[in-house]
């Protein structure tokens, strides 16, 4: 009898773009995809940031390039990457505005909805439009906030919702040219962006309180995901969310 064999997690020879790579989730995922032999085109809107991004994954020995790159402007979006085949897209880049429902304007609704959706959406079907034939692997970072509500979070979880809905979609409507669409949903990860919540003890304690694991989450502990989902050990999945929220969504 022939044993099976597990699927490779590596990456080598394969093109990978991360948006918002020049901090915190989104760094993580680049050097992720780095160690494991892909070549990452960093991108964000911060260059200087990112250009040290860059150097130090190179100081690794690894692969990477940085990308100087707005995606909530389609028209610049669509310039830089046209011409480019990427076998791996991961998005990265997000805002939250958070504030009482009652107490949310019309500007922060549209720059939450802007980025977290609608450029979420035209990266989607930009980078898949130019796939190759074998197919591709597209990853939102997306947020537990697109299964559950939260405190202030009415936009940012309508935006997190929707996210997830398009995904679905996508999955289906690509599943035959073999791209698959996935997303990853952290629960609060600590990085530059969340210190604001976790210098609050009040909400560090709410916050500690529903998560499980009874622990904050690191990047660390979405690098795995990641690496999962763009890589062969996951070739049946899409359509689906991976949470990496330390149990928060199980009740």
């Amino acid at each position: 009898m022939t044993l099976p064999r597990t699927p490779s997690m590596r990456l080598d020879g394969r093109l990978a773009l991360v948006t918002g790579a020049s901090s915190g989730i989104g760094h993580a995922c680049a050097v992720a995809l780095a160690e494991a032999g892909a070549h990452v085109v960093c991108a964000a809107r911060g260059v200087a940031r990112l250009e040290e991004t860059v150097a130090e994954i190179a100081a690794e020995g690894w692969s990477a390039e940085a990308l100087e790159l707005d995606i909530a402007d389609l028209d610049a979006m669509s310039r830089a990457l046209k011409g480019r085949s990427f076998d791996i897209v991961v998005n990265s880049a997000g805002l939250a505005r958070h504030s009482a429902a009652l107490e949310t304007t019309a500007a922060d609704y549209d720059a939450v909805m802007g980025v977290n959706l609608r450029a979420a959406y035209f990266l989607s079907t930009e980078t898949a439009r130019h796939m190759p034939d074998r197919g591709g692997s597209i990853i939102h970072i997306s947020s537990q906030m697109g299964h559950v509500g939260g405190i202030d979070r009415a936009v940012y979880s309508a935006s997190k919702h929707g996210l997830e809905g398009m995904v679905k979609s996508m999955a289906i409507e690509w599943g035959p040219r073999r791209i698959r669409v996935n997303t990853i949903c952290p629960t609060f990860i600590r990085t530059p962006l969340t210190a604001q919540t976790f210098d609050n003890p009040e909400r560090a304690a709410w916050v500690e309180s529903k998560i499980k694991l009874g622990r904050i989450g690191e990047v660390e502990d979405i690098m795995g995901a990641v690496l999962y989902l763009a890589s062969d050990a996951s070739a049946m999945v899409t359509g689906t969310s991976l949470l990496v929220d330390g149990g928060w969504t199980a009740d």
